[in-house]
């Protein structure tokens, strides 16, 4: 493990940000962190209990609210989506975040509920019965279905139709357990129910789920010399309202506490986790006194109950008929440690059983199967999340010392050690946040080889399966890469590919657009192929208009059972070959492209993106031997050439209905028909490359035309996306990154952005909204935001009326072209 980067909060005179007791952080599977402090005024002496969310991209960009809870944050939990986010606090009151405009940067409280007075230790969404298990062990299949199977799993509470119904559930100090639900129209029920009929007090708690629907809580008072409970809830709505149903489970006593030689060493039980949100028969317990902790991990089983001979004799029992009985049993445990300060579990959904073992040593060394622990000497170990042995460690500044000196023998220092108060590990488990009793934000990578010498295959295979896994899951990758190097991106984007094209057609069509974002990001991290990540853009750009133009053709017949007509444009324009665009054009039926004159006219923006590319890419063609130059491998992607042919096709078409929709072009000469003469050449470039594997070079006489195109037509400059800002490329050296609230960073570019800043437009020139093709000028008035990942900038408010246009920007409402989330941007950008 290694230090990324770290972010600290600026210090002023009359107010500071301090770490709040407890302190707590939730990283979401769209990698945005939230994290608690109390902003301490010295003038007032009083504390604001305060959320911060961060995007990992843009860690400085802190969205800073008062969270209105009037006692300390215990809690923070986002939901599976990772678009919302439940905080709870010492007084009972739950609170429930949503983005605002779907901003990542802007957030506002919504709904919530309250146990007055009763302090949440526990905090949960109800699981929606999806869940994913990954095949560690199948890695090298080539079928994701293989690599990656959907789980039968119940949703803890279903709608009419069998649809999940969302909500939470909390567990408070007292030992009640409430659960509010949202219904379909915005009103929250709320059910209060004591866990047992004895009620005592709850120091911690955790929530998992069944298979089967149930939820399963686990208390314990915090004295390692009392039981851990257990206890099976169950939700439902009876009559519009919600019930709370519970069950006592088997409990246990931590095997330190029975020891005779640790009996009274480990007084307190300061950590009690379930493995996993759905894995509710694992369970790890961390119990610690003022220099040392011990951790056990346990196992809940079916085992026979044996039944007397006597009993036998009378009713033999047979098989299956053997009495079972739940039975919790020790897995493994730890030698004494260091103070455990906080625990961070994967959230990888690798299902291990406790038979799994063998299994578990095989693939030892890939990341999700270690949980973070870490120490009051700033310390953090990876460990087996079975076995408990060691993975990985990382020595913060307080603790550099050697590996292999006993923790007993160490000299203490004097004076408080910074260390994490609160972790998390990504959802990929290849980075760790933490923050430490400073309030500062660090960020660390987990090397897929967990510390071990793994040759390159095995890393690059490691990498290449979990970015296979965001792509299935829509999670998104960035903390994968921060262990892409630049030597790394040409095999990844490749094998990437190969795998992909292995899948049966329907999924491909499902994961099109995901991949080509993902080799965008991919090829952002070399200088060798920071050009591809132009073209990558522009492929999902015109995905994107090829989707919106077609689905605003209607069949002229309602009740036809032909296929739709874009479908049959494709049909049409794949066989009929000719380069003589009208001929083409005479084969479709041309009434089923007939469109409102407002509608035409909207489009125009769109429709001249396409025409300048088209002449970009020709204009281009004779320079194809420079692969750093964007377009370049348009010219051999003949899936790409066909949907621009048949765009130009619809154009015009179009074109005869509305003549100022048409694409402008300035020609030297009156009489020029640039229309045709682009679809010409476009269809004989097209024809080299329709066949993927038969791919023939442009003929002389093709070329010759294209250099001629300058002479003819004036080529476009064509707007690039502009130059990301964010940290992943600044990581890529190993050093460590030092950050600021609230300021953005004057870091030096790495050469991977330098070679980049070729295709962005200079400081003070006039900027263009990305999404919608309209120039902005050089210092925008209107409100904008941009993507946290590719920098794809647009308007946050539309300035369109018309329903076509209106239909394209709610493809972009919640998320970028490349998937990445938006933030709002100041309005003086630049």
């Amino acid at each position: 493990m290694d230090l990324a980067y770290v972010c600290e909060w600026e210090k002023k005179p009359k107010s500071n940000h301090c770490p709040s007791i407890p302190l707590v952080c939730a990283w979401s599977c769209r990698n945005l962190i939230a994290f608690t402090t109390d902003l301490r005024n010295e003038e007032e002496k009083d504390l604001t209990h305060m959320v911060h969310i961060i995007d990992t991209e843009h860690p400085w960009d802190v969205y800073s609210v008062n969270s209105g809870h009037t006692e300390v944050i215990t809690c923070l939990e986002w939901d599976q989506s990772g678009s919302r986010l439940l905080s709870a606090d010492a007084d009972g009151h739950i609170k429930c975040w949503s983005m605002t405009d779907h901003l990542a940067n802007s957030w506002e409280n919504t709904v919530g509920s309250v146990v007055e007075g009763d302090p949440v230790v526990a905090l949960s969404w109800l699981h929606n019965g999806v869940k994913l298990a990954l095949h560690v062990e199948k890695s090298g299949a080539s079928n994701f279905g293989e690599k990656f199977s959907r789980v039968k799993f119940s949703p803890s509470l279903t709608l009419f139709g069998g649809k999940p119904m969302e909500g939470w559930i909390a567990v408070t100090i007292s030992g009640l357990v409430t659960v509010s639900l949202l219904k379909p129209n915005g009103q929250v029920l709320t059910a209060t129910e004591s866990l047992c009929r004895l009620r005592c007090r709850v120091a911690l708690a955790d929530v998992a789920f069944t298979g089967g629907g149930n939820i399963v809580v686990a208390t314990s008072d915090g004295s390692s010399t009392s039981p851990v409970q257990f206890y099976k809830v169950c939700v439902s709505v009876v009559n519009e309202k919600c019930k709370i149903d519970t069950e006592i489970l088997p409990s246990l006593f931590m095997r330190c506490t029975t020891d005779p030689a640790r009996k009274d060493k480990y007084p307190a039980i300061t950590h009690l986790k379930f493995l996993a949100r759905d894995m509710s028969e694992q369970v790890l317990l961390c119990a610690s006194n003022q220099n040392n902790s011990i951790v056990e991990c346990w196992s809940l089983r079916k085992e026979g109950l044996p039944v007397n001979n006597i009993f036998q004799q009378i009713s033999p029992v047979v098989g299956d008929k053997q009495p079972m009985i739940l039975k919790w049993r020790i897995l493994s445990a730890t030698n004494d440690l260091d103070r455990v300060s906080a625990v961070a579990l994967p959230k990888l959904p690798i299902s291990l059983t406790n038979t799994d073992l063998k299994v578990a040593n095989d693939t030892k060394f890939f990341p999700g199967l270690g949980l973070a622990l870490a120490f009051h000497d700033g310390s953090v170990h990876i460990v087996h999340r079975l076995s408990l042995q060691m993975m990985a460690v990382f020595y913060g500044s307080s603790s550099q010392r050697p590996v292999d000196e006993p923790a007993l023998k160490r000299p203490r220092t004097t004076g408080p050690l910074v260390h994490f108060k609160a972790m998390q590990l990504s959802w990929t488990s290849l980075a760790l946040a933490g923050v430490d009793s400073h309030g500062k934000l660090s960020m660390l990578r987990i090397s897929p080889s967990m510390g071990h010498v793994l040759d390159m295959n095995m890393s690059l295979r490691h990498l290449l399966f979990l970015l296979e896994y965001c792509m299935v899951t829509g999670y998104d990758w960035w903390d994968i890469l921060l262990h892409v190097q630049p030597s790394m991106v040409q095999n990844l984007v490749e094998k990437l590919h190969e795998e992909y094209m292995r899948q049966n057609a329907a999924l491909q069509q499902v994961l099109s657009t995901r991949i080509v974002a993902m080799k965008a990001s991919l090829c952002k991290l070399s200088s060798s192929t920071i050009a591809r990540v132009c073209d990558y853009h522009a492929k999902l750009f015109l995905i994107a208009i090829s989707c919106t133009l077609k689905s605003l053709l209607r069949p002229h017949f309602l009740n036809t059972p032909d296929k739709s007509p874009g479908d049959r444009l494709t049909e049409i324009c794949s066989k009929i070959t000719d380069v003589d665009i009208d001929k083409v054009m005479i084969n479709l039926k041309t009434e089923e492209f007939v469109l409102e004159m407002t509608t035409l006219q909207s489009l125009q923006q769109l429709i001249q993106w396409v025409g300048d590319f088209v002449l970009y890419l020709l204009a281009s063609l004779p320079n194809q031997g420079s692969p750093v130059r964007p377009g370049h491998s348009f010219l051999r992607d003949g899936a790409s050439l066909g949907m621009f042919r048949e765009l130009m096709v619809v154009i015009r078409i179009w074109g005869l209905l509305k003549p100022s929709c048409l694409p402008v072009y300035t020609a030297t000469s009156d009489t020029q028909d640039s229309m045709s003469l682009l679809f010409r050449l476009l269809t004989k470039l097209w024809l080299c490359c329709r066949e993927e594997n038969h791919i023939t070079e442009p003929d002389d006489a093709l070329i010759d035309e294209c250099c001629l195109l300058p002479s003819q037509l004036l080529i476009p400059n064509i707007d690039w996306l502009p130059i990301n800002d964010g940290i992943i490329s600044k990581l890529q050296n190993k050093q460590l990154v030092r950050l600021q609230f609230g300021k953005a960073p004057g870091l030096v570019g790495h050469t991977v952005s330098s070679q980049f800043d070729a295709f962005v437009r200079a400081p003070g020139q006039p900027k263009i909204d990305h999404l919608r093709r309209l120039h902005l000028g050089a210092y925008p008035t209107e409100e904008c935001k941009s993507c946290t990942r590719c920098g794809c900038v647009t308007m946050l408010k539309s300035p369109n009326k018309v329903t076509a246009v209106k239909q394209w920007e709610q493809r972009w409402i919640k998320n970028c072209l490349c998937g990445g989330l938006w933030r709002k941007m100041p309005l003086s950008y630049s």
